[in-house]
């Protein structure tokens, strides 16, 4: 889910009494938004608690978030996991785009526009 509604919809429940904390991994985004309480894990959006299958890492960064909400000594506050993504490769491959991927992005793009025009026809 994009970090900016949830962190908005934090926001808004946290104006009507309801402590949250989020956690993700676009800290620029997050913190801009204000949320009371913030866990950030440097790891590839879409894996805000570690590796998938990694229960361990997952139950611990869970209980970091728990934690937080429990003792966050101010608003607004950020902590950063002390964790660390395995293989710092996808770093080099987000939003990469040359030669070798180009023309398989542009057939995503398109099968994309395509799906999106049968949507707004409704015919999915």
């Amino acid at each position: 889910m994009c970090h900016q509604t949830v962190s908005l919809v934090a926001r808004h429940l946290e104006d009507n009494g309801i402590a949250t904390v989020v956690i993700g991994s676009a800290r620029d985004i997050v913190e801009e938004c204000g949320v009371a309480r913030f866990l950030f894990t440097d790891f590839p959006l879409g894996n805000p608690c570690g590796r998938p299958g990694d229960v361990e890492m997952q139950r611990a960064i869970s209980g970091l978030g728990l934690d937080l909400l429990e003792k966050a000594w101010s608003p607004r506050t950020t902590v950063q996991v002390p964790f660390a993504w395995s293989d710092d490769q996808w770093r080099h491959n987000f939003m990469r785009v040359d030669s070798d991927n180009r023309e398989e992005l542009v057939r995503a793009g398109e099968e994309r526009r395509r799906l999106q025009e049968r949507m707004k026809l409704g015919v999915a």
